[in-house]
Order: C-alpha cells, then sequence, then structure tokens
C-alpha cells in the first residue's frame, strides 16, 4: 500500500511540507515510483501524545486485558499514537505486541506509602527506606520511567489531615540518583508546595499536577527546565474532591479548593516562565479515556497559545520521549484534520483520519 499525504504536512514548530507518502508503513519525502493506493488531504500532524495517562487503571484499580484495550482504542481514536503510562497497577507489557495499539512508554506501579494514595493504585512500601530499592524494581519493569507519589492527605491527622510530603528529604535523593543510574527517569505525583522544592533537590526529571507551585518554585522549575503535566481534566475535579472531605478533612478540603481557584494562573504562570507544559489527560482512575482533545481545550482556555498546546501535544513531547515524529524512514504515526488545530484547538476533537504505523486506524 502507498498512501499519500497531501496538504500541509507539519514536521515540528519551524518546518512543514506539502506532501509525504506512506511506503510500506514508513514516510518518505520521495515520491514512489508506484502509484498512490489511497490519498489523504488536509492538515497532517504527527501523532498526538498523552504524557499522563493510566492504560490498565480504573476507579478502583486494575483492569482486565479485555478493558484495558479497550483504553488504548479509545486513546488510539482520538489521535493518541503513543502513550506514557503515568502509573499502572496492571502489567500492560502485552500491548508492545499490538500494532493496532499506541505506542506505550510504561512506568510501572506507583510508589506510595501505605494509606497515603489511593486503594489498589500504589505499591505500597512499609518503611520509606524501601524507596531506593523500589525505584530500581520499578524501573526494571517499566520502559525509563519511575513514578512517585510525593505527597498526598494524611488522614491520621483527624480533622487536621492535609496533604504531606511522603518520603525523607535524604530518601527521595537517593531514590532518584538510583533510577537515573540506570538510565531511568522519574516523575511524581504533587499536589502540594511542601514537596516540590526536595523533588526538584533529588533532581527529578518531570512534574505529575504541581499545583501547588509557588512563583519562587515556578522559577526554580523554569531554572531547571523541568517540564510539567497540567492534568486540566484532573484539577478541574478538585472543587467536588473538596466537597466530599469537607466534614471530616476541612484543612485538606480547603486547600483542594484554592488550588482548584487557581489551577488556570498557575498554568499561565508556568507557560510565562517558560516551563514546558506538557499534555496529558490523567485517563483511567475516573477519567475517561480519549480526551486528548479536551485537555489541549482546557490548557487553551487557560491562557495558553493553541499552537504551543499543539507543538507539546505532539512533536515537541515525542523529542523529548525520544520518539521521532514526521521524518524520512520513520513509522508512519500520524494523525489528519480537516483544517489547523494551531488555529483552531477545538479541531483536534476531530480528526479525518489516524495512521498507525502506516496503516490507517480510524476515519471520520
Amino acid at each position: 500500500m502507498v498512501l499519500h499525504l497531501r496538504g500541509t504536512v507539519v514536521l515540528d514548530d519551524d518546518h512543514e511540507v506539502g506532501e509525504a507518502w506512506v511506503v510500506g508503513g514508513r514516510l518518505t519525502f520521495q515520491r514512489p515510483a508506484l502509484e498512490a493506493t489511497a490519498v489523504l488531504d488536509g492538515w497532517v500532524l504527527p501523532g498526538l501524545v498523552d504524557v499522563h495517562c493510566h492504560i490498565g487503571l480504573a476507579a478502583d484499580g486494575p483492569v482486565d486485558a479485555a478493558t484495558a484495550e479497550l483504553q488504548a482504542l479509545a486513546d488510539r481514536d482520538s489521535g493518541v499514537l503513543l502513550v506514557r503510562d503515568a502509573g499502572s497497577p496492571a502489567d500492560t507489557g502485552w500491548v508492545h505486541d499490538r500494532a493496532d495499539l499506541p505506542r506505550l512508554i510504561r512506568a510501572g506501579r506507583h510508589l506510595a506509602r501505605p494509606k497515603r494514595y489511593l486503594r489498589h493504585y500504589g505499591r505500597e512500601l512499609a518503611s520509606p527506606a524501601d524507596l531506593p530499592t523500589a525505584v530500581l524494581e520499578e524501573a526494571a519493569r517499566g520502559d525509563g520511567w519511575v513514578k512517585l507519589v510525593a505527597d498526598w492527605i494524611d488522614r491520621d491527622l483527624g480533622a487536621d489531615g492535609d496533604l504531606t510530603p511522603l518520603w525523607p528529604d535524604d530518601v527521595l535523593a537517593e531514590a532518584v540518583a538510583a533510577a537515573h543510574g540506570v538510565g531511568a527517569r522519574v516523575t511524581a505525583h504533587t499536589f502540594a508546595t511542601e514537596s516540590l522544592d526536595a523533588l526538584l533537590d533529588a533532581g527529578i526529571d518531570c512534574l505529575e499536577h504541581a499545583t501547588g507551585a509557588t512563583p519562587e518554585q515556578i522559577d526554580r522549575i523554569a531554572a531547571a527546565g523541568v517540564p510539567v503535566t497540567a492534568t486540566l481534566l484532573q484539577v478541574g475535579q478538585f472543587a467536588a474532591i473538596a466537597a466530599q472531605g469537607e466534614a471530616r478533612y476541612p484543612r485538606f478540603a480547603a486547600r483542594m479548593r484554592a488550588l482548584y481557584d487557581h489551577r488556570y494562573q498557575l498554568v499561565r504562570d508556568l507557560h510565562e516562565a517558560g516551563v514546558p507544559v506538557l499534555v496529558g489527560t490523567d485517563a483511567g482512575g475516573t477519567l475517561g479515556h480519549g480526551r486528548i482533545a479536551d485537555e489541549a481545550a482546557e490548557l487553551v482556555r487557560a491562557g495558553l497559545p493553541a499552537r504551543e498546546v499543539v507543538a507539546s501535544a505532539s512533536w515537541r513531547t515525542r523529542a523529548w520521549l525520544g520518539v521521532p515524529s514526521i521524518a524520512e524512514g520513520e513509522s508512519a504515526d500520524v494523525v489528519v484534520y480537516d483544517a489547523d488545530p494551531r488555529t483552531q484547538i477545538e479541531v483536534l476533537a476531530h480528526p479525518r483520519a489516524v495512521v498507525l504505523r502506516g496503516d490507517v486506524v480510524a476515519r471520520a
């Protein structure tokens, strides 16, 4: 099969061409000898990236393979052809063997403490001192990433329960160094202000949510070049979470409500400081899969330019993860649109066609 891609083929921030071809599942800019068997016209983008997604996870914990497959297909059909798993209790390594499912970069299980995270989600360590060893074990199970839970509500404090860090600073630093020593990168769930400085001191590679970042911490994040996945769909649930916890944990509820109210300003502040703001839906758990367009629209609603959001949802994050975009000889993983989502973010919700490994796997 020879597929002709025609219109505007976006390579990166600064480069685009008028056409490309897919031959044997690979991209080429050289017109092939064979006539095209199919043509796709429109705006052609490198496959989208959901950089915070949980294939294999539902609200009550791990799901079976059939359910995980449906999750992955929902992501794929939305245009997401690369997923960085941000922690899953299910072993989803089998996804690598499925040519019809998105490429998956796994982070193993969330690393947490007993009663300091959502039940049935994470691997709960009896002692904080176990963290460096656990990081090495999860790095070996995953695809070059490890996920830590840096803070969560401490229910043992009763009415004074609030978001507090899970790990001593020295243990956290040792754990991140251990991951780096075997070539793995570390990302961390963090809502609270109190956990961020220790994460940055430790050399964290990415931050998930980072809702508690102060202006001074934002400057530190920017100086370190650490990306932040804003997960605005998830943060948009904070007001409801606050209402659920109000009676038993009023301090926690007040904190979550304040973070909710500040969510758009935080994203603008991160962007204006030069922090790379990544696009991740936090699908799995309580959020459905296939919502990359909704997350992108939220970032634009917060004040980020659509062009920046689309770049982050596609070629920029692919490069950061070490996965090629549209280039000679690379796998044909592209999404085709009727209009330019860089000027109309709502276009992301309506891909004309999704091409994965050279095959048209979804059409409008």
